[in-house]
């Protein structure tokens, strides 16, 4: 199945591109050459775009804390396993405290860092990371693949908490939702939002050998689907069949 996600704000649309980089990050760091290392070092640099909003540290703090505020309020319910309750109680405040206590925005401590704000400047040019262009960092890429692998363990630990907070929260998000199976019909599917909830994220699972795209629109009140086919043209064409899937809202 192909799972696709529709963030209803902001903040999770944030939350979800991070993840998004920082899954990267994880998978082009443990691999040993120099070419994933180079693009494991945009990563970073990507990540320090895309956290550089000033509330975001705030917002997760607040919803880790949220999140503590809800898992405490099912202490003396006997359908819940205290011991299981402690754990995430502790790992919510883990990622709480860790979170806290660093200083800045996602990846501040690398902006003193010239010879890495110096590849930052060029990374983004077509072509301006070459050997000639940034020598260092050409010598650098010729180190030895476990040499480049601890450098960017050690400039990803600025970034870690933050995280490990969204890495948790996205999953206690999802593991809200109940999945339902629906169907569009000719392609179309809509449906009005439970009123007195808010929802913060919709997942779709899809049978990839339906060969169907959704297009997913949504606010607080309805979501709304459109079913695509790309077709030998290299463009996306609506479907005009029945396509069948399961939805979840999370809240």
């Amino acid at each position: 199945m192909i799972l696709y996600e529709y963030p209803f704000n902001e903040r999770i649309r944030t939350y979800l591109r991070l993840e998004h980089l920082f899954l990267r990050l994880s998978t082009l760091v443990s691999r040993d050459t120099p070419l994933d290392h180079h693009f494991a070092l945009a990563t970073i640099f990507e990540i320090m775009e895309v956290g550089a909003r000033a509330d975001l540290k705030s917002d997760v703090l607040k919803d880790l804390d949220k999140q503590k505020q809800v898992l405490n309020g099912y202490r003396g319910n006997p359908a819940i396993a205290e011991g299981v309750l402690d754990k995430v109680i502790a790992q919510v405040e883990g990622c709480f405290e860790g979170l806290n206590a660093t200083t800045g925005k996602a990846g501040q401590a690398l902006t003193e860092n010239d010879w890495l704000m110096g590849i930052r400047s060029r990374i983004g040019i077509p072509g301006g990371t070459c050997g000639f262009d940034l020598p260092a960092y050409f010598s650098w890429q010729h180190r030895s693949a476990g040499a480049r692998t601890t450098d960017l363990h050690r400039w990803f630990s600025t970034m870690a908490p933050l995280a490990d907070s969204i890495h948790l929260l996205l999953k206690m998000l999802r593991d809200s939702g109940a999945p339902q199976k629906v169907v569009a019909t000719a392609g179309q599917f809509q449906q009005n939002l439970p009123q007195g909830r808010t929802f913060q994220l919709m997942r779709m699972a899809m049978d990839p050998g339906l060969q169907l795209i959704p297009e997913i629109s949504g606010n607080r009140l309805m979501v709304s689907i459109r079913l695509m086919r790309m077709d030998a043209d290299d463009k996306m064409h609506p479907a005009l069949e029945d396509g069948a899937f399961e939805i979840a809202l999370c809240s």
